[in-house]
């Protein structure tokens, strides 16, 4: 089976620790907004929805980070998440997870890819 399609979604050096960024995937005939975030150093990437209520999380545009940057928060619920996993810690979903996307950083860029079952 072919690899889900991934696509350039920032150059290394455009994303520093603490900063994101939203990018759209095409996924079959599926379509979906993710974000990429540097956390200390290490890029991560997720859906663009909270798992309380399906919508965008970005309380600014392309502001996803904490005034302190330790945490994820939903702009309009305030959840609360964990960068590095996604784990919600705070608000009206805890224990629920932001669905992750596949990062692999290669040639100068951040690559982001479809989850492996397109099940949005």
């Amino acid at each position: 089976m072919a690899s889900p399609p991934r696509q350039r979604v920032a150059a290394l050096d455009d994303l520093a620790p603490g900063t994101s960024r939203k990018f759209t995937l095409t996924c079959g005939a599926a379509t979906l907004e993710g974000f990429l975030i540097n956390y200390r150093g290490t890029h991560y990437a997720y859906v663009n929805e909270c798992q309380h209520l399906p919508m965008t999380m970005d309380w600014v545009e392309n502001r996803f980070f904490d005034a302190a940057g330790a945490y994820l928060v939903c702009g309009t619920h305030g959840a609360t998440y964990e960068p590095d996993t996604g784990l919600c810690v705070a608000g009206p979903c805890v224990g629920e997870v932001l669905r992750a996307l596949p990062v692999s950083v290669e040639d100068g860029g951040v690559w982001d890819g479809c989850p492996a079952t397109t099940g949005l």
